[in-house]
């Protein structure tokens, strides 16, 4: 009776597992179908055909140029970084990794649907303007940038050395809308340099070193490595490393430039995406730590970011700031964290498609969250704009003596703090080394003693 029961409870479970799982592939295979490419296709097949045969200038249009004009809609509609590139578009792509470019020296992406400035590079067109990290170009040369796509508008920005283009910005945080003229110039920059703009890198009476990345390029890990010896060599203490307008580049020199102040083997950044190889960790690499005192402890070291801190910046200082080997002091950073593979395609055209995110070592997401500083120091943005031109060789010459004066009295108040905060920390330590020091003579005393005693 036992066993006819549990042979029934058992048929009627397989019968009911079948059920559900008829149901369960049922559905799938119905939203499968639902989901297929070809209704879809054979929609915009009739679009196509329709727009081709009725527009106005339908008959001006080629079919290539119609479905063109689609894949560029479709993948910018995806998100702000994505694009579909032509291929004269892939090919500045490409140039623009291997060398130097006629422009205005301005990193834009898009934000909020709108063509915003992220930092303008020192001593070039844009910087010397005043145009400022966070403004909105409106106008490219009279035309609206509302539905250009990124792509587009780089390129209407740049062109031959020597040529004009006026540009429109309007400035969200004061409402100011401003008309600029501007002359294209060769765009080619130093990566790594000093307090003065130059790669001398002196060291002060404090023993506290500077170092300013500007770009992560190709040279910047090598850069970063020789400022430092030069810096040590003068018997540095503290370092402070400047992010501020920062727009990012590579990020293999993120992860280089990491794995100069981490040891071997420690995670730097993450990234995640829908397939496998999308998901990856990067560690740090090289012979380790460079700021190594020689009882063993760490440097301190400062990171200064601002809103023009992204990409590569934020993982830098993403990275430092969770694994607790620099503090973080400034202004909350832009906030780009995503992945742009190039994916080349048959006719010599490519996709620029978003397709993964990066996450710092305790898994803190960049993208749209940016990197909140330990240490809030904010600034104004007439006191950022003075500090830059301070930096910038031939930035404070090319003012006349009124202006001039007014620039050179504005104090880097973010500098400042943090050079504070170093001084403080490293008069701790000493405290303490000497208290150590003493505290560890004093225990040897008694067995000083003891053995004279016996003797």
């Amino acid at each position: 009776m036992k066993r006819r029961l549990i042979f029934g409870l058992v048929a009627v479970a397989l019968c009911v597992n079948l059920a559900v799982g008829a149901r369960i592939y049922l559905a799938a295979a119905e939203r499968a179908q639902e989901d297929s490419a070809y209704p879809s296709l054979e929609t915009f097949a009739v679009v196509l055909e329709k727009v081709r045969r009725d527009h106005v200038d339908g008959d001006k249009l080629t079919y290539d140029e119609l479905v063109r004009k689609a894949l560029k809609g479709m993948v910018q509609a995806l998100d702000p970084h994505s694009e579909f590139l032509d291929v004269a578009e892939y090919k500045d792509l490409q140039e623009d990794t291997q060398g130097s470019f006629g422009g205005l020296g301005i990193v834009v992406s898009m934000r909020e649907n709108f063509l915003t400035v992220v930092a303008p590079m020192e001593d070039t067109p844009g910087f010397r303007a005043g145009i400022l990290a966070g403004d909105r170009i409106l106008e490219i040369d009279g035309k609206s940038t509302e539905k250009m796509s990124l792509q587009e508008a780089v390129r209407n920005l740049r062109g031959q050395p020597g040529t004009e283009v006026t540009i429109k910005i309007q400035r969200p945080s004061t409402g100011m809308v401003k008309e600029l003229r501007l002359t294209r110039a060769l765009i080619n920059i130093d990566l790594v340099k000093d307090i003065n703009g130059k790669r001398e890198f002196p060291l002060g009476e404090d023993k506290i070193g500077y170092i300013r990345i500007v770009q992560f390029g190709e040279r910047t890990g090598a850069e970063l490595e020789a400022a430092i010896k030069k810096l040590k060599s003068q018997g540095m203490q503290a370092l402070i490393l400047d992010l501020r307008w920062n727009p990012g580049g590579l990020l293999d020199q993120a992860v280089d430039v990491c794995s100069k102040f981490l040891p071997r083997g420690k995670p730097i950044v993450s990234t995640e995406g829908r397939t496998p190889e999308q998901n990856t960790v990067r560690k740090a690499r090289g012979n380790g730590d460079m700021l190594i005192n020689k009882d063993g402890t760490p440097m301190p070291i400062v990171v200064l970011v601002n809103l023009g801190s992204a990409s590569a910046s934020e993982i830098v200082a993403g990275c430092l700031q969770d694994l607790k080997r620099a503090i973080v002091l400034g202004e909350k950073t832009f906030g780009k964290g995503s992945v742009q593979s190039i994916l080349p395609l048959p006719d010599g055209s490519a996709l620029k498609l978003t397709t993964a995110i990066y996450y710092t070592p305790s898994h803190k997401a960049i993208h749209a969250q940016g990197i909140t500083p330990d240490i809030i120091v904010p600034m104004s943005e007439d006191d950022e704009r003075n500090v830059m031109l301070q930096r910038t060789p031939g930035g404070i010459e090319a003012l006349d003596e009124k202006e001039r004066v007014r620039v050179l009295a504005t104090r880097d108040i973010q500098l400042d703090r943090a050079i504070d905060l170093l001084k403080g920390i490293l008069i701790y330590t000493q405290r303490q080394q000497k208290q150590n020091r003493q505290t560890a003579h004093a225990n040897l005393l008694p067995y000083k003693g003891a053995e004279t005693l016996v003797r």
